[in-house]
């Protein structure tokens, strides 16, 4: 399932992300009737008929709206432009040291009466002319989503719902607001999608990216020789767990900074008898962590507040959420920090014909998720087009419409660092 160049429309991958996001997915009923004034839809007075649910007379006028601010914006990216569906990427494969020229040596007599800058039959090290060409890999990246939201503005019929024209101002500032929230928080929806995209493909991908999928659960019980469930360590030995926890994710930011084959598919490459690879590291100002925050608040006020000063990680980058991927609550919030995505990943299997294509992946179920380190390149959420539209006034009806069109990439670099924090 190669990735298509042709535009998308992801209006209902949105609309589902958005329903799951904001636990619209279930719907339960609690009966405070008696106590609560929650409003009616219909006075006796009758209601406008553009809209149907404004009553024509008000008295004081109450706008429910405020700006809401997208979260997960930690993997968005600037803007790259209507131009660029498409990206390349070149990165070299590292090469080893040469034997040494210059000297006699164990390996090669170099320097001897009748020699040349040759090899001499093989008794030396080759001329100076000898070629070592870079070993390019390229990655391409491409694609389109995209999906539009529209908002209609009437120019009187609403009026006569509305005292004044200060009223009338309200009102519209209060819908449009409310449009603008819909749009940020569509652009949650992509972030988070983008995200969840990633981390999938890192546990889906981790045969291939040596550490890149550490079960917290088992690596305490393998350190301590004890064998704790997750439940437990996240209840009865939360302290310790936390101490275990923060020490292992400060260990792996530590590690990143090292230029290794680890956590990333390093894209194994044979010339000659001899096996490169791609190397990567990760700055710390180009590290970027988003953790579980309901894991932490329990404990906050009660155990190792040291933990959580944000000097302590050393990580500049770094967002909370309340959940991965659904808030629909329940109980125990057991949605909270689950993931159950299907990834797109890349086929590494270097004798099947899909090598190096995108294909899609194993679906990837975690109950509980902790957090995910990753590099800057590992996740992007590319603006391609932002724009807006407005008709003019329909001259019989007296309205206009304004459109929004967004046009968004979201990338999943297999090939840069990332690793995923999680509890069996």
């Amino acid at each position: 399932m190669a990735k298509t160049f042709t535009p998308k429309d992801a209006h209902q991958v949105m609309n589902l992300l958005l329903k799951q996001a904001t636990g619209q997915s279930a719907v339960s009923v609690v009966d405070s009737s008696s106590f609560a004034s929650a409003g009616e839809l219909v006075l006796a007075t009758g209601m406008e008929n553009v809209f149907n649910s404004l009553n024509i007379v008000l008295n004081r006028l109450v706008v429910a709206s405020r700006a809401y601010n997208a979260k997960l914006r930690i993997v968005s990216s600037n803007e790259v432009g209507a131009y660029s569906n498409r990206a390349r990427k070149i990165s070299f494969y590292s090469q080893f040291a040469l034997p040494d020229g210059s000297h006699n040596t164990d390996l090669y007599t170099n320097l001897a009466q009748g020699y040349t800058s040759g090899d001499n039959g093989g008794a030396s090290t080759k001329s100076q002319w000898e070629q070592h060409q870079p070993m390019p890999l390229e990655m391409n990246f491409g694609g389109t989503n995209v999906w539009q939201y529209c908002i209609t503005n009437y120019e009187d019929q609403i009026k006569l719902a509305l005292r004044d024209d200060a009223e009338f101002a309200r009102f519209v500032s209060g819908y449009l607001q409310e449009h603008a929230n819909d749009i940020e928080q569509s652009m949650e929806g992509f972030y988070r999608m983008t995200l969840l995209n990633r981390m999938a493909m890192t546990y889906d991908m981790s045969a291939d990216m040596p550490g890149a999928a550490i079960d917290l659960t088992a690596a305490f019980n393998a350190f301590y020789n004890t064998s704790y469930t997750g439940a437990q360590l996240r209840s009865t030995y939360l302290k310790e767990f936390l101490a275990f926890m923060t020490a292992t994710i400060k260990e792996v930011s530590d590690y990143m900074e090292e230029r290794t084959n680890k956590y990333h598919w390093s894209v194994p490459k044979t010339v000659g008898g001899e096996t490169y690879h791609i190397l990567r590291h990760t700055p710390k100002d180009r590290q970027k962590l988003v953790l579980y925050s309901p894991l932490f608040r329990k404990a906050e006020a009660l155990v190792l507040p040291e933990i959580f000063n944000p000097q302590y990680l050393s990580i500049e980058n770094y967002e909370a959420v309340s959940f991965w991927q659904s808030d629909y609550s329940d109980l125990d919030d057991l949605n909270r920090p689950r993931i159950n995505v299907t990834p797109a990943i890349i086929e590494t299997d270097s004798t099947d014909p899909a090598y190096g294509t995108q294909i899609k992946g194993a679906a990837v179920s975690l109950d509980y998720v902790v957090g995910f380190l990753f590099d800057s390149d590992a996740v992007l959420a590319e603006m391609q087009l932002d724009r807006v539209d407005s008709t003019p006034v329909e001259a019989r009806k007296h309205y206009r419409n304004t459109w929004n069109t967004f046009a968004k990439n979201a990338i999943s670099d297999p090939t840069e660092n990332a690793v995923l924090f999680y509890m069996s």
